[in-house]
């Protein structure tokens, strides 16, 4: 998906801005009849700046910074609306989003359409993008952007009321269900670094709290941990095969066999994947689901991947609700060096949020989901996502 010119946008901006504000030198005076039409409005002492300029000034505001902008005027709220402005935006700062989900992810396929020349008769406020063919596009990039931006995203969650300390503590007394997840992907055995032995040794970020004595239907009890000290959940850990098998795959750069699931082939020849009876179980008695996809350049695992998660939510279709699915776009370590620029850091060390959710099929998927980017040594971003994952739970939690 390529980037849109600067140049494209500021042509949008300074045909707009022609037309607003129109040269009065140009204006025929009539001094025998007085002109009833209304004067265009005089222009303010931002609107007097190059568009080149103002163009610059508006990529270095923020979402919210941009909309108080636009509140600012008739002309300023008209001229942050255009289209193309905000299609920049969107396809400037999508790689770079921590996270991306169910109800924010953005329409990818509208954005490889060419964009329509704005013709010199036409208003940009009321104008519609329409393809070479054509075809008009029912895409606002505004909303678009305002919906999927983690900033503006944020600004939604709930807030703690004052009196919720009192009853978060007279909770905390009465024994609750402990949400259960079964945590599986490539992520898991492929990174240098192991997320689940920096889990389990990270007493700062999620304590941990035991292996409880139950069994899960004989498969396993996994792990216990205590999320912002208050809220207890269980997370069992499926690995495609013994610790020996990944460990030589993992020097090797190989893929192991999965022995999560059998393998068969439909009428076309192409693979189709069934979890095992024991991850059949599992999938009947957990609270959602944790994929840990290998996010780090190359190593993609194609239609696979996409195959072994519809499998196993298909599994889980029997409970009341959907299971929600919580996806660690996980790298071994963070990269972001003083010595190297934004640009290459988001380009070359990770695949984007939004591409993955892309890579892995999840719009067609009826669950619940989210992908949140995570390094497998600090495990940043981990706390964002277990938080996501609880709230799908009926975990109430709130915002400081």
């Amino acid at each position: 998906m390529e980037q849109l010119a600067d140049y494209a946008v500021i042509r949008s901006l300074k045909r707009f801005r022609d037309r607003y504000f129109p040269d009065r030198s140009k204006l025929v005076k009539n001094e025998t009849k007085p002109n009833l039409a209304p004067e265009p409005p005089e222009p303010g002492f931002l609107d007097i700046l190059p568009v080149d300029l103002q163009f610059v000034i508006m990529t270095f505001l923020s979402p919210v910074d941009l909309c108080r902008l636009g509140a600012s005027s008739r002309y300023w709220r008209a001229m942050i609306r255009d289209p193309i402005l905000w299609k920049y935006f969107l396809l400037r700062d999508m790689p770079y989003w921590p996270s991306i989900d169910h109800l924010t992810m953005p329409q990818l396929e509208l954005y490889d359409v060419p964009q329509r020349v704005i013709s010199e008769d036409e208003n940009l406020s009321d104008a519609q993008e329409v393809d070479e063919t054509g075809t008009e596009l029912k895409c606002d990039f505004m909303s678009e952007y305002l919906r999927a931006c983690p900033h503006s995203r944020k600004q939604w969650l709930p807030s703690r009321p004052a009196y919720e300390v009192l009853t978060s503590f007279l909770q905390s007394l009465v024994p609750s269900s402990e949400p259960r997840y079964a945590m599986f992907g490539p992520g898991i055995e492929q990174l240098e670094v192991s997320l689940v032995t920096r889990l389990m040794h990270s007493p700062h970020v999620l304590p941990v709290l035991g292996t409880p004595q139950r069994q899960i239907n004989g498969v396993g009890s996994g792990i216990s941990y205590v999320f912002n000290n208050q809220h207890r959940f269980n997370i069992l850990t499926l690995y495609s095969t013994n610790r020996a098998e990944r460990e030589r795959a993992r020097m090797n750069q190989q893929d192991v066999t999965n022995k999560l699931f059998t393998i068969e082939e439909d009428d076309s020849g192409c693979p189709v994947y069934s979890p095992s009876p024991q991850v059949q179980q599992v999938c009947q008695v957990v609270d959602g689901f944790i994929y840990v996809a290998n996010a780090e350049p190359g190593r993609s695992g194609g239609q696979s991947e996409v195959a072994q998660i519809q499998a196993v939510m298909s599994s889980a279709k029997d409970s009341t609700s959907p299971r929600p699915l919580l996806v660690l776009s996980c790298v071994s370590r963070g990269e972001a060096s003083r010595h190297s620029s934004l640009q290459n850091v988001g380009s070359s060390h990770r695949t984007a949020c939004v591409y993955m959710a892309q890579r892995l099929g999840l719009t067609k998927l009826p669950n619940p989901w989210m992908v949140q980017d995570t390094v497998a040594e600090s495990l940043s971003g981990l706390l964002d996502g277990i938080s996501w994952l609880l709230r799908c739970s009926g975990v109430k939690l709130y915002t400081s």
